[in-house]
């Protein structure tokens, strides 16, 4: 083991030091009073706990900076609140961001370290979930980069949202205890708590000024603890701040209980209190399962709009009424939609604002991105539960209920039905508070996440708020940061792209266009393919490392990995392998273009049909690959536990991505951009932002088929019936009937019954519609890949015009159009 003692002291410091030297130095420091492990003691962990912590002082020293200058220059700034940061592993991305990976490599290799290795050993954060969480992490990324001001609030959750390993064929959800081995990146913030308040009563009186006033008189009193990460921008010296906040009984210890001999009441309220956080998305089944998410959502709203406040009194110095003109309360989602209530309490409630000036504040400082056009994922609470849990909150809803829908009444006389559809409080299957018109009601903007889900929600789910105020809406299509996406998880690629087009790329996306000056030349295709081939030999070995599955870095890569939801049709494209396994079944000479199925996506623990399309693509890839007359030709494989760290290495290897959701369903889409800015072509629906994919790429580089959103309401409005599908096409017939009779389930023909009776008698996302179209779909992408030239083309084409699914694009807008959140350079 090399010896780890400190060298001479040389100019650059050993905490803020970029160099090779400066970081080595720094490492060693760490290794012996941070880790404090004698040498031949130490491990790459040890090596990737003091790297990171090396880096992060280099982050820190920004941090300080950063926040100073903003104050100093009483800049306005972003605050980003939502349930979900799906960050990824760090230490990659800051020392892309610091622009001192080579300095890293060279500085563990002084110390007999390799740097992948040290990389490999660090745990990923089980802050997120999906979509929406890793789209929060892309948007920081970028405030940062773009040297805009930014805040971003959640929650520290001890277990995420689960592990997931694939045992014969099932979904097995383990515990994802990522904090185990602590999180070098967060530095503990004790100093900086809140008490946050449930259930309980509230209660009227009168102050000495005469003026009604209302107290809150709580049953159980939290508090919250922030801890924070420093978030560094790409080639500057900004560097932001994501605080999560940690949830601690007020009273850490009943001394009395504990003198008495009650050890278990006395530790009692410490463990239901860290209860709050201690897992990302609790079962919302059962009724203490809502209630927890609910005290969840609240926990961590409280505390971040408390945090804001003190910023603003005590480190700004203003006046609470300028809140709007110094910060911007973004909600992602409905999850913190109760924030709108919380800050009316907290302004006529504990600062003593009339109503009028407190709403006038609360409007002007919140927006609104809704992430969904599906009903059932629009939150609403239970009216009783959320009345004994937040007493204030429910009588300040029921008050902007009222001032509300008079201005409806007025603005539509006569139209109760509207009235009825616009409450707060919703009426159908017992009272509930309907969190996104809160958060619509609240909010001066309200957005969508691609061009068409916009106009959807302007048309369908918020159709009624954007005929009363049609100048709060606009749409902010997502992005996603080529930092990491690219750049970090696909190096073979970004080497090619500096030398080709410069190395401003990074930070202005549509510098890709560059690109399509070498489509065409025959020279930088052979080059481009040979990148490629390097991702999917990559892939490939950890496939085979995590499956056992063998699959050849010759043949088409075709992948679909997201979450597992109906909506999101993975039984489509199962249904599609089915037709090429029946259909060499049934001709064994037929040449078809060899292709490896990969899909990726967890299921949640509840949602029944989602673990059997888990279980079916295990059956199918369990028959497939052990038939030697179909294996020659395809083959399949489910990569458990899809996360962003096994992402960096899928989105590079693919050559097919699948974005078959059901027209009108799906709002935006993230993966479907990752894949794009890393040269795959897209098989897909018009549907969320492959609309403007394709626009962007051109049709004849996209692969479309499947109703339009205008096709399947007309459809469903005409009483679709699967039925009709199956009787006028045999080879779908004949593939549901190789399910049905238990073909790929040991003659068991009863475990995937389910899904095929729900494709049968219902098939809610009209996969059998769309059956046969994406069949002929496939079949043209077959007949392309053939044509290695025209292939390559086309997936130049798809990296060169993707400029415009940068999460820089996208934070520029909302920064500009609606948080009025400025560049903020920070200086040495």
């Amino acid at each position: 083991m090399t010896d780890v003692a400190p060298s001479a002291p040389v100019h650059e410091h050993s905490r803020t030091g970029l160099s090779a030297d400066a970081l080595r130095r720094g490492i060693v420091d760490h290794l012996r009073y941070s880790i404090g492990r004698p040498a031949a003691a130490l491990r790459p962990e040890h090596y990737y706990r003091a790297l990171a912590l090396a880096v992060r002082d280099r982050m820190q020293d920004n941090r300080v900076v950063s926040t100073q200058t903003s104050l100093d220059l009483g800049r306005k700034v972003t605050c980003y609140l939502s349930a979900e940061f799906l960050m990824g592993p760090q230490l990659g991305a800051n020392l892309l961001n610091l622009q001192i990976e080579s300095a890293a490599r060279a500085a563990l290799a002084e110390l007999g370290q390799d740097l992948d290795e040290v990389l490999a050993c660090e745990e990923e954060p089980g802050l997120g979930n999906g979509g929406l969480g890793r789209l929060a992490a892309c948007y920081l990324d970028s405030l940062a980069t773009l040297e805009r001001p930014a805040i971003g609030y959640g929650i520290r959750y001890e277990f995420g949202i689960f592990d997931q390993e694939i045992h014969d064929g099932w979904q097995v959800e383990k515990t994802d205890n990522w904090l185990d081995a602590g999180n070098p990146w967060e530095i503990a913030k004790p100093d900086v708590s809140y008490l946050v308040y449930w259930g309980g009563y509230a209660e009227h009186y009168v102050d000495d000024a005469g003026h009604d006033r209302v107290r809150w008189v709580p049953g159980r009193v939290l508090k919250g603890v922030a801890y924070d990460t420093p978030i560094q921008g790409y080639g500057v010296k900004t560097c932001n701040v994501l605080t999560l906040w940690s949830a601690r009984a007020v009273k850490s210890f009943a001394l009395d209980a504990f003198n008495t001999g009650d050890y278990y009441r006395a530790v009692e309220d410490e463990v239901n209190s860290e209860t709050v956080t201690k897992v990302l998305y609790p079962n919302d089944e059962p009724e203490a399962g809502k209630r927890l998410r609910l005290l969840q959502q609240y926990f961590f709203v409280s505390c971040s709009l408390q945090h804001v406040l003190h910023i603003l009194d005590d480190l700004a110095d203003v006046s609470v009424h300028e809140l709007p003109d110094r910060f911007a309360l973004q909600l992602n989602d409905t999850h913190p939609s109760i924030g709108v209530a919380e800050l009316m309490r907290l302004l006529v409630d504990e600062r003593g604002l009339g109503w009028d000036e407190a709403w006038a504040i609360t409007v002007a400082s919140f927006g609104y991105t809704n992430h969904t056009l599906l009903p059932e994922a629009l939150e609403t609470w239970p009216l009783p539960m959320f009345g004994e849990s937040l007493p204030r909150h429910l009588e300040i809803i029921y008050e902007i209920n009222r001032r509300f829908l008079d201005e409806v009444r007025a603005a539509f006389p006569g139209d109760e039905d509207r009235v009825r559809r616009m409450s707060l409080i919703g009426e159908d299957n017992g009272k509930s508070v309907r969190m996104a018109h809160l958060a619509t009601v609240g909010s001066h903007a309200i957005n969508g996440v691609a061009a068409l889900h916009s106009e959807l929600l302007k048309a369908s789910v918020l159709k009624d708020f954007y005929e009363l105020w049609p100048e709060r809406f606009s749409n902010k299509t997502n992005g996603v940061t080529p930092r990491r996406f690219l750049a970090l998880s696909n190096p073979g690629l970004r080497d090619l792209l500096d030398e080709t087009v410069g190395q401003g790329w990074l930070t202005d996306l549509t510098k890709l266009r560059g690109l399509e000056a070498y489509a065409d030349d025959a020279t930088f295709r052979a080059r481009w393919r040979a990148v490629k081939r390097a991702n999917k030999a990559r892939l490939a070995d950890y496939v085979h490392a995590t499956t056992g599955v063998e699959l050849n870095p010759d043949w088409l890569f075709d992948i679909q990995v997201k979450r597992i939801h109906e909506y999101k049709r993975q039984h489509l494209n199962v249904l599609h392998i089915i037709t090429l396994y029946h259909r060499l079944k049934q001709n064994p000479g037929l040449a078809i273009s060899p292709r490896a199925f990969i899909f990726g996506g967890k299921a949640a623990p509840g949602y029944f049909l989602a673990k059997r399309i888990i279980k079916l693509i295990n059956a199918v890839a369990d028959t497939v690959n052990t038939d030697p007359a179909v294996n020659q030709y395809i083959k399949v494989a489910f990569v458990p536990n899809f996360n962003v760290q096994n992402a960096q290495l899928i989105y590079p290897a693919a050559d097919l991505s699948e974005q078959i959701s059901t027209a009108g369903k799906e709002a935006s889409g993230t993966g479907n951009m990752k894949f794009m800015l890393n040269g795959a072509l897209t098989i897909g629906t018009l549907d969320g932002a492959n609309v403007e994919m394709r626009d962007e790429v051109g049709a004849e580089n996209f692969f479309l088929f499947g109703l339009t959103e205008a096709d399947v309401t007309r459809v469903k409005a005409q009483g679709y019936r699967p039925a009709d599908y199956i009787t006028t096409n045999d080879e779908l017939a004949a593939v549901l009937g190789l399910i049905e009779l238990g073909q790929f389930s040991g003659g068991d023909t009863e475990v995937l019954r389910p899904i095929v009776d729900s494709l049968r008698n219902s098939d809610p996302f009209l996969v059998l519609a769309d059956y046969a179209e994406y069949v002929a779909c496939q079949d043209r992408v077959s007949a392309v890949w053939r044509d290695t030239d025209a292939w390559t083309r086309m997936s130049i084409l798809n990296s060169a015009r993707s400029g415009k699914f940068s999460s820089d694009r996208a934070i520029t807008e909302y920064c500009d159009d609606i948080w009025g959140v400025g560049r903020v350079s920070v200086r040495d």
